[in-house]
Order: structure tokens, then sequence, then C-alpha cells
């Protein structure tokens, strides 16, 4: 209680007071007479609500003094003993509407809603935004005030953004975010539900009849693939469009099938990227059309590209040398760096959410140089003779495969190595088959999930260091492998795509290839 509030408490005391003291002056003589006229009785509640004021009285008056010159227990004793004296009795009355009057106050004081008095819409929105749809929820119930703030736009398209809804929008795309929030929870429900009792059915995208299929890549929904006839195609697999476009090159027309087949490619939410056998780059913008925004040229093959799922940096390895292509705040693109490496490149992959400067994984042999494009090529590992064999990167951490050779043989490993510290945190497995894939970055946290040619598909406790799940998947080697919070994918060497809820250790489907 502030100290305007404490003086208007103590004034209104006063003035009840004062009123109390003129009524008992006026009902002195006939309270005598009645006593007069009856036995005496034990002190009643009146008595003990008089009680109540007169130390309610001391303490008002003690707080406005020095606290020396407040009343010691004793006097304050002293006056609730006098106070219950039968002279007292006749402001009974009196002193209960002070008491009650008191509680009320008390209550009012309780019940303002403290956020239309002392706190701004946008700070309570600023407090609102670190609780959970459920606590959203409950705080809507409290009062109409309260709704009105857990029902902002703000907090419910922050929610949508946090749990990876419609990434892509704004918050003006559209009206109700709140509305928006809970289709996207049911649907995910939905799928979720269908996939563990193996409802759905499989969709073949058409391909291009007298060509092979050279590398293919997927992102939020969006496929695309290259082929040995030069073409790339994309589908939107979320509009159901299974007859792909073809993105256009820039070779000439007069000379079909002279074209170059396409080593690699790769998509995210804007870019399209193609790498083909002559070392040429195309890359595509996928919201402007289906002509290449930028060509890049290397002096020799490309043996890895990398593409970012958060922007539009795009990594290549060529001979020796590795190039981080990004594109300018006019549009134009240009090398953001360029590193020079002792061996051909093996996997080559991007950090996420790394700022301005854009930061890599490269892997050539038995070597994992860490590049950082305001710095020259750094070794983040090596041992002789222990070629590395797949790589995975998430936003603080790198975990690849190791193959042990030699005369020691410690078996094959996943190494896990901090990208701010630059050293080994873990050493995972030991297997007798190569680590062939490992999934780091889709992960939930502490988890991580790697794929054998010892046909098994392990997940690996990072927090312990220890298998926390050994499937034993395919009839051949394990070629590629992701998860999430709940289930596995997984494709063999011989055609087999699984799906597992690694929770209840259970195979969900199953598809031929």
């Amino acid at each position: 209680m502030d100290d305007h509030s404490l003086e208007e408490f103590r004034r209104r005391w006063q003035e009840e007071l004062a009123q109390a003291q003129a009524l008992r002056k006026r009902r002195r003589p006939e309270a005598a007479e009645r006593r007069a006229r009856r036995p005496e009785v034990a002190p009643g509640r009146g008595e003990q609500a008089s009680g109540y004021l007169a130390l309610a009285q001391g303490l008002l008056e003690g707080a406005g003094r020095p606290p020396a010159a407040r009343a010691t227990r004793a006097e304050r004793q002293g006056a609730a003993s006098r106070s219950r004296s039968p002279p007292a009795r006749e402001g009974a009355g009196g002193g209960e509407q002070l008491v009650d009057q008191l509680i009320r106050d008390l209550n009012e004081m309780d019940d303002v809603p403290f956020f239309d008095i002392q706190l701004p819409y946008e700070l309570a929105i600023n407090i609102f935004q670190y609780l959970d749809r459920k606590e959203l929820g409950r705080c809507a119930q409290v009062s109409k005030t309260w709704k009105v703030i857990a029902e902002d736009e703000v907090l419910w398209y922050r929610l949508c953004q946090q749990e990876g809804h419609l990434p892509e929008s704004s918050i003006s795309d559209y009206s109700c975010w709140k509305l928006i929030f809970q289709e996207c929870r049911a649907k995910e429900h939905m799928l979720r539900t269908n996939w563990k009792n193996r409802k759905g059915a499989v969709s073949e995208l058409e391909h291009i009849p007298d060509a092979v299929l050279c590398d293919v890549h997927s992102h939020d929904g969006v496929v695309i693939a290259g082929y040995t006839s030069g073409d790339v195609r994309v589908w939107d697999t979320r509009t159901w469009d299974y007859v792909a476009p073809f993105l256009e090159s820039e070779y000439e027309e007069d000379e079909p099938g002279m074209q170059p087949y396409v080593s690699f490619v790769r998509i995210n939410s804007s870019l399209a990227v193609a790498a083909y056998e002559d070392g040429f780059l195309n890359i595509w913008d996928l919201r402007t059309g289906k002509y290449p925004i930028h060509r890049f040229e290397h002096d020799a093959r490309i043996q890895a590209v990398a593409l970012s799922q958060e922007d539009a940096t795009v990594a290549t390895a060529s001979a020796f040398d590795v190039v981080m292509l990004y594109p300018n705040e006019e549009g134009y693109w240009h090398i953001a760096a360029e590193f020079e490496v002792q061996k051909l490149v093996d996997y080559l992959e991007i950090v996420p959410d790394t700022g301005r400067y854009p930061v890599a994984v490269a892997t050539a042999g038995d070597l994992v140089y860490l590049l950082k494009a305001e710095d020259s090529a750094r070794t983040l590992h090596y041992v002789y003779g222990q070629p590395v064999t797949c790589l995975d990167v998430s936003a603080n951490q790198v975990a690849f495969g190791v193959k042990s050779l030699g005369w020691v043989y410690e078996g094959n490993k996943i190494l896990v190595y901090s990208l701010e510290a630059e050293r080994c945190l873990s050493k995972l497995g030991n297997a007798l088959g190569d680590f062939t894939c490992v999934n780091l970055r889709d992960s939930p946290p502490n988890l991580m999930v790697s794929g054998n040619m010892d046909r098994r598909v392990r997940i690996h406790d990072l927090r312990t260091d220890k298998i926390a799940l050994s499937l034993s998947a395919h009839q051949l080697g394990v070629s590629a492998v992701q998860m999430d919070d709940w289930k596995i994918v997984s494709g063999g060497e011989e055609g087999l795509v699984s799906v597992w809820d690694y929770r209840m250790n259970q195979k969900l489907w199953e598809v031929h290839s």
C-alpha cells in the first residue's frame, strides 16, 4: 500500500471512530439502565469486536509515528483489556461495522485487476508471451480484461511460430491466429493418428522416361529430383501436384540429349539448387519462375553441395576449394567466403542459425574442417587412417561416423563435437559395420539416430553416451535415416522404407521401392 492510500485509509477510519464515539455517548445512560436490570454476562462478540477495533486503531496511529514512539506490547494489551470492559459494550454495533468495513475494503483491493491500474497493455502482452497454450486458456477464464490479453493475436501467432505451424506466414495473413493454431494442431493430431493406425496411401510421382534418377531432396512437402538427362523437376505434394514442372537451364535447346547429367539437387522454402557434372551450378527462386536467377561455374566436377534450410546460403566443393555463395542486399549473388582444403571433400553441411556469417562443416577423407566465413579453414578432427563415413550438423554440434582401420581395431564410432568449444563431447557406438548415415539436426534434444551397414538403426542418448534403442531394420545396409519426436524413417539398400514408433518399439509402415 503506498503513502497516499495509507493516508486515505487512516482518514476514513478516523471519521468512522468519531461517529462511533458520538453514538456511544448518546446511548450511555440507556445502557447503564439496562445493565442495572440484567445479570452480568461474559464478554461476547461485541466486546471482541471492540478489542479488535482498539487494536486496529492503535496500529493505524502507530503507522504514522517512528518505531520508538509506537505503543509497547503491554500497552496494547492494556488497551485491549480496557476495551473489553462493560462500558465499551455500547459501541459494539459501531465496532462490528468498522471491522466489516475493513474486510470489505481489503476485499475490494484484492479484486482490482492490477493490469488495469499499474501495467499498460503492451507490458501485459510481454508478460503473457512466456505462457503456453494451456496457461493462456486458464488466464482467459480469470476476467474479461485477462481474456482480451490472453487472446491477443500476437501471442497466438508466436505460439504458431514456436510449434512450427506456418513458419513463412506473417501476422497479417490471418485475422484469428488462435483458430489457426487450433486447426493446425487438429491436423497434426489427425496425421499422427493415421500414422499409428496405418491409414494412408502410397502415391507415385511421375518420373522422366528414358532417364535415370541421380539425386533427390525434399523440404516441407516439396520434392526436387535430378536426372541423367539433365532435367530437374519439382513436385509440391502439399497441393497434390504430382505432374511436376521442369526447372529450365541455360543450355542450348538445339543440343538435345547433350546436357550433362545432374550430380546434386537441394531445395528449401524459397530456393532450388542443382549441380551438374561439368561443374556448373544453377540456382532458382521458386517464387519468381522456372529460370535460374544465378549460374556459377567451377573449373572441375562438383563433389558436394549444401543449401541452408533457413536462408539463401549455398556451399559447393570442387577439387580442393570450398565456396560459399550468398546474395547481397540488392539481390546480386557473390562469393561470401572461399576456402582451400588438403583433400577432396566427401560431405558438406551448412550450420543453421549462425547469424551474419555463414558456417559450414566439410569432411575430406580422415579430415573434418570447420569453415567460418570470417576466418580461415580450421581442422576440427583428424586421425590418420580413420576416414569419415557420414556427417550431420545442428546449431551447436556436429556428428560424424569414423571407420576404424589399422592394427589396433577400436570399432567404428560416431563422434559428437561441440562447434563452440571445438572439442569432442561423445564417442558413441562400437559397431563392426560402417556408420552410413546419421541424423542430428531433426532428432529430439539429447537424442540422435544412426544407420549402419550391419542392418541396424540405433538411437543414441547423448546424455549417457549409450544406445537407447537398437532396431534390426533392413536386410541389407541402412542407407538413410531420419527421426522426429516419436517416429523413425529408415531406408535400406534393398529398396525398403520403414517407419517405426520408437517409443513403442513397433513398426508402423513398410513400403518397397
